[in-house]
């Protein structure tokens, strides 16, 4: 039994080849993700030493994730915390214009608290600004999390103006170089993506832009690097779109519904 086992583990280990796949990153990157929320919105937290935690946690995740030496990542932390004020105006912002999209909505404290897409805009912005600083790792591990726990799978590096609304925020997609500009609003099962997948596309700009004051229903599926959606524009539910709409357009994607009385 102990060869038998010895041969198992000398086969697992074969397999492991990948000498920077080290897990605790993906843990760490989740505490240090729910820090940054608490320090920013918590009203029981102290900032200036949830600060200090954040940047050991931090300095942690680096020595974790920054594998190319030559790179000063360690000098990344300073930057990224002069950027936390911008991106909590920011955030402010998105949950305000919740309380004037949504009916159901009761307080500002109710969409902090209680609101999916709310939080998965706020891992977004936190996640989107550190990539900027060409630490591509945390930030995508950072909307993972928010993935996981809202159902929405923003990619760090699109581009979205302010105040963004997402109601409801189950299904929805947004690929890594989609751009949304100000005041759009979107709804669940939305999906801004690619019109195929190579990876010759990478680098390359192949998800849609959206323009300022643009609503997108349900189920809307939006594709392609040069579709734009213009201004004030809506889109109805469960439409399928792959090439540009002008401004102040409106698209819908109507069947044809019999009702039938039985007796």
């Amino acid at each position: 039994m102990t060869k038998e086992k010895d041969l198992i583990i000398a086969k697992i280990k074969e397999q492991k080849k990948n000498p920077n796949l080290r897990l605790i990153l993906k843990e760490r990157t989740e505490y240090f993700t729910n820090l940054l929320f608490y320090t920013l919105f918590d009203s029981d937290t102290e900032v200036e030493k949830n600060i200090e935690i954040l940047e050991q946690t931090f300095e942690e995740l680096v020595d974790l994730a920054c594998w190319e030496t030559e790179k000063p990542c360690s000098k990344i932390w300073q930057s990224y915390l002069e950027k936390l004020p911008e991106i909590l105006q920011k955030l402010n912002k998105d949950a305000d214009s919740f309380i004037k999209s949504d009916p159901a909505a009761n307080s500002i404290e109710e969409v902090y608290l209680a609101y999916p897409g709310f939080y998965a805009i706020a891992i977004y912005r936190l996640s989107h600004e550190l990539l900027k600083f060409g630490l591509p790792l945390i930030p995508r591990l950072m909307t993972e999390y928010s993935h996981r726990l809202t159902g929405t799978d923003i990619n760090p590096g699109a581009e979205i103006g302010e105040s963004f609304f997402i109601d409801h925020a189950t299904g929805i997609v947004i690929g890594e170089t989609a751009i949304i500009k100000n005041n759009v609003k979107i709804y669940q099962g939305v999906t801004l993506g690619g019109l195929y997948v190579d990876r010759k596309l990478r680098n390359v700009k192949r998800h849609p832009t959206v323009e300022d004051n643009v609503t997108i229903y349900a189920n809307a599926t939006i594709l392609g690097g040069t579709t734009v959606i213009g201004a004030n524009s809506t889109i109805g539910g469960n439409a399928w779109i792959t090439s540009s709409v002008p401004e102040n357009s409106i698209i819908s994607n109507t069947s044809e519904i019999k009702i039938k009385k039985v007796i």
